[in-house]
């Protein structure tokens, strides 16, 4: 029997190593085409700055892009870093979007800068209490999606009465407090925070408050996955890619060599950023899928959203069509709304 529960993506558009950033957009392409053949849900982009291997800055801009190249698979953001912008620009972002692609955006919401503390403050110019004031700027923001302005005088054009979808994103017990408060869906970072998933979860659902939104708790929980042909495939993809991992969050652009790089896996910041990716599948496809049927239940999960962890588009593409094919993805499903 296949597993009912949708499966979508969250696509940094990382850029490889010798790759510019151009190639690392018309790949990003290539995936969202791809994963709208094999039937996934969703996929997501998520805004961050200043980091070398991820060119998803502005998802706005990259959404607009690629759903011009693909036909029904929704596309979103996982999401705007709220704090970084004001709400009214982000409902005329996403309010353009939703009238070029009806019933195809989703807009995921976060808290963090999704920086260092450096960009925040000296380019992107953040207010360094900003983040105090995401629960009124998300009801803002929604307030102007739904043609209801708190401000008189003043509508999101385009964005009025487009009714794009809000998720709270987290990986936090904030973040699954406001959902529950707002009765909006909400979507666990377990991908690279799997600390407090299962505790965070169990608060969203025990104190959901229902709204004109969602009469019903629904969660997104993200997990990374590699699939390949054999164990040993994947597991050495694995390796590879716990390397790469560790070699970017602490080198920022320095090189190690070999043993440099596996005294600092071997340290306590090396396994606690290995740790970090904790909730992983690991295998071949059945493994996997087997992987995700427990996940799917500690996380008391409504839908998954895969992180595909390579460090090749071509390791990416596998693992993708592996997954689409021990998961029963239909490529007629097109997803709906929150919950939908």
């Amino acid at each position: 029997m296949s597993p009912t529960i949708p499966l979508s993506l969250i696509d940094f558009c990382t850029i490889y190593p010798g790759e510019t950033n151009g190639e690392s957009m018309i790949r990003s392409v290539d995936l969202a085409q791809r994963a709208e053949q094999f039937g996934y849900s969703r996929i997501w982009y998520s805004e961050h700055h200043n980091m070398p291997s991820i060119a998803s800055s502005a998802p706005a801009v990259l959404i607009s892009h690629i759903g011009a190249k693909t036909e029904k698979i929704r596309l979103g953001a996982g999401g705007v870093m709220l704090p970084n912008h004001s709400p009214y620009v982000i409902a005329e972002q996403f309010g353009t979007l939703a009238e070029l692609y009806p019933e195809r955006i989703d807009l995921g919401l976060g808290r963090a800068p999704g920086t260092d503390m450096n960009t925040l403050g000296r380019a992107l110019r953040r207010d360094g209490n900003a983040a105090e004031h995401f629960p009124q700027d998300v009801l803002e923001l929604d307030g102007y999606l739904k043609g209801r302005s708190k401000i008189p005088g003043v509508s999101a054009i385009p964005g009025a009465n487009t009714n794009v979808p809000l998720y709270i994103l987290g990986s936090s017990m904030f973040g699954a407090t406001l959902a529950a408060q707002l009765g909006l869906p909400y979507s666990f970072a377990s991908h690279f925070a799997p600390t407090h998933l299962e505790r965070a979860v169990d608060y969203y659902r025990a104190n959901f408050q229902p709204s004109e939104t969602l009469s019903e708790p629904y969660v997104i929980a993200a997990v990374n996955v590699i699939a390949a042909e054999t164990t040993e495939e994947a597991k050495d993809q694995q390796h590879r890619v716990h390397r790469h991992r560790v070699r970017a969050m602490v080198g920022r652009g320095r090189s190690f060599s070999d043993m440099e790089l596996d005294a600092i896996i071997a340290s306590q910041q090396g396994q606690q950023i290995i740790d970090m990716m904790r909730f992983s599948g690991v295998g071949t496809g059945e493994q996997v899928r087997s992987y995700l049927e427990e996940f799917t239940a500690t996380a008391q999960a409504d839908e998954l959203m895969v992180s595909l962890q390579a460090t090749s588009h071509e390791e990416v593409l596998r693992s993708m069509s592996i997954l689409a094919d021990v998961w029963g993805l239909d490529p007629a499903h097109t997803a709906g709304a929150p919950g939908a």
